[in-house]
């Protein structure tokens, strides 16, 4: 087999699938500037993905926008971004960045 071919063939497997490929995965946090709404969110690049959030692409943020990016911490595994993403959405990782923001 061509090692060209599977190199495309890689980046074409869904995220946590993609053996042998160094992609960052990043947790990110969104601020709604308008109304009272944090969003937590996962992404292998930041930039793509708020810009998303901010054109309104996204049926869930869409009536928050604009936003305020608040953090972003940047993960080697998928399942350590996912792990980290899951607390910050439960109720004690919203209070935890909600005490941490407000402080700043």
């Amino acid at each position: 087999m061509n090692t060209a071919r599977v190199a495309e063939w890689q980046t074409c497997l869904p995220a946590g699938r993609r053996e042998g490929l160094k992609i960052m995965h990043y947790v990110y946090v969104l601020s709604s500037l308008k109304r009272k709404y944090i969003y937590v969110g996962l992404t292998n690049d930041v930039e793509r993905r708020v810009a998303q959030h901010q054109k309104g692409r996204e049926r869930t943020t869409a009536p928050y926008r604009p936003f305020q990016l608040l953090l972003v911490e940047k993960y080697s595994t998928r399942p350590d971004a996912r792990k980290r993403e899951k607390y910050l959405k439960s109720g004690t990782g919203k209070e935890w960045i909600k005490q941490k923001y407000r402080a700043e």
